[in-house]
């Protein structure tokens, strides 16, 4: 072994370890937990409210929306933390490229205001 790849053998022993660990310990609850069926206990239980009709009813478009669009508007938010961080550094040119990419994203969210994509029927 070259003496880069052994500084890698504490990476792999812990990576080995953990693996080991989460194996070992399904494993022996399966084989040492308790195994009791009852009709009871087998029903579909969700939230304490009782399972009654089809679960494959369809959903609203809406609903896939709006989590879209929370889903692209987060991940947008998450470039701020980086530009906040290393706001003196990158200076008047990092400022106006934060204020075009600020721009860009309420350009966005007034489109998505206008075409009422938020409303609920």
């Amino acid at each position: 072994m070259q003496p880069d790849q052994i500084n890698y053998i504490p990476i792999f022993m812990q990576a080995l370890l953990a693996i080991g660990f989460v194996a070992g310990t399904i494993v022996v609850s399966g084989k040492l937990g308790p195994r009791r069926t009852s009709e009871k206990k087998d029903k579909n239980f969700e939230c304490g409210v009782e399972s009654i009709g089809n679960a494959r009813i369809p959903f609203s478009v809406k609903y896939f929306l709006v989590a879209i669009l929370f889903v692209l508007f987060d991940v947008e938010v998450i470039f701020l933390y980086p530009w906040a961080i290393n706001f003196k550094e990158l200076g008047i040119e990092g400022m106006i490229k934060m204020i075009i990419f600020m721009m860009l994203l309420l350009v966005g969210f007034f489109y998505i205001i206008k075409k009422k994509a938020l409303e609920w029927e």
